[in-house]
C-alpha cells in the first residue's frame, strides 16, 4: 500500500541555526509570500486522491504565515491529510491551536531534538504534554541527530525520551553525499540502531539501487521557491526537477523508474510504500 506523499519546504529560514545542520547559511533563508502560498494549495487541492502533505523547512512554525494561512487552507480547501516536522520550538498555546485546527486529518507530527537549544528533560516533559492532547491515531516521534563523537549523548536522550514513553528515531549524520564515520563508537552505536534497523527504526542513509521506486509519481518534494524534484537525492545531484508550483509548470511522472542513487537521505518514502519490497507504509513514523 502506498501513501501519496509530498515534503513541502514551507520556509526556508529556522529560528536556530545548529553548527552540525547539514543546510549551508545561504540556505536557510527566505519564505513563500501569500501568492505563491495560495498557488502551491490550489495545486494540491486539484490532485485526487488523498495525498499527505508533509509541511518542513527552515522552520514551518517560524513562517509567519504557516499558522494563519498554510494550515486553516490545507483543512479548509483540500481534502488531504497534514504532517509535520518541527523543532518544537513553538508556544503550547500554538501548539494547541495546531491540534485543534488539525484534528482528524493530522497523520505525523515529527519533533526534531536539538540539543544545543533545548535540555532533553524539558523537551522530553514538552513532548509528553503534547502527546497527551493529540488524537491517539496521530503518529508522534522525537527525531535526533547522532552526531560523531556524541553517541553516547545520544543514548542518554534515547533513554530519557523512552521514560516518557515517547518514540525516538535516531538519524545518523550525513556528511559528502554519505554518512559519517564512528570510529570508536560502534559499541553505543549498535545500542542506537540494533543489528539491521528498518526505515522504521532509525534513519541510516541506505541504498536502494535498482529498486523500482515511485518517486516523482506519487511521491516529490517542494523546496522553498517552489520547485518541484522527484526526491531529495535527485535535487542533490540536480536532476529529477519536475517544475515549479508556483508558476505552475509541473509535469509528474506518469510511471515509477528503478531508483539510480546509491543513497537514500530520508526515511519517507520508503515508509510510505514508494520503494518496491522496502517497508511497509502502515505505521510509518517519519
Amino acid at each position: 500500500m502506498r501513501i501519496p506523499t509530498i515534503e513541502w519546504q514551507v520556509a526556508g529560514a529556522c529560528n536556530y541555526n545548529c553548527t552540525y545542520c547539514i543546510q549551508s547559511p545561504k540556505y536557510r533563508r527566505g519564505r513563500p509570500v501569500v501568492e505563491q502560498l495560495g498557488k502551491a494549495i490550489s495545486y494540491f487541492a486539484g490532485l485526487e486522491d488523498v495525498w499527505e502533505i508533509k509541511c518542513s523547512g527552515g522552520e514551518a512554525f517560524a513562517h509567519p504565515l504557516f499558522m494563519e494561512m498554510v494550515v486553516p487552507d490545507l483543512m479548509n480547501k483540500t481534502h488531504h491529510r497534514l504532517s509535520v516536522l518541527t523543532n518544537f520550538s513553538a508556544s503550547r498555546r500554538e501548539l494547541m491551536r495546531f491540534a485543534r485546527m488539525t484534528q482528524g486529518r493530522l497523520s505525523v507530527f515529527s519533533a526534531s531534538f536539538h540539543t544545543e537549544y533545548v535540555d532533553v528533560q524539558a523537551f522530553a516533559n514538552k513532548a509528553r504534554w503534547f502527546v497527551d492532547q493529540l488524537d491517539p491515531e496521530v503518529r508522534f516521534v522525537v527525531n535526533q541527530v547522532v552526531l560523531p563523537g556524541r553517541v553516547d549523548k545520544a543514548l542518554m536522550s534515547k533513554a530519557v525520551f523512552e521514560e516518557v514513553g515517547i518514540r525516538w528515531f535516531p538519524q545518523l549524520y550525513k556528511v559528502g553525499g554519505g554518512v559519517a564515520e564512528y570510529p570508536g563508537e560502534e559499541a553505543h552505536l549498535l545500542q542506537i540502531l540494533g543489528e539491521d534497523p528498518t526505515a522504521k527504526q532509525a534513519n541510516v542513509a541506505p541504498s536502494y539501487f535498482g529498486r523500482r521506486c515511485w518517486a516523482g509519481v506519487e511521491y516529490f518534494t517542494v523546496d522553498k521557491d517552489g520547485r518541484v524534484w522527484s526526491c531529495r537525492t535527485a535535487k542533490r545531484h540536480g536532476e529529477g526537477l519536475l517544475g515549479n508550483l508556483y508558476e505552475g509548470t509541473v509535469q509528474l511522472l506518469s510511471r515509477p523508474k528503478l531508483c539510480p542513487w546509491e543513497i537514500c537521505p530520508c526515511t519517507v518514502p520508503a515508509n510510505r510504500g514508494m520503494i518496491e519490497g522496502v517497508g511497509i507504509a502502515r505505521g510509518a513514523s517519519q
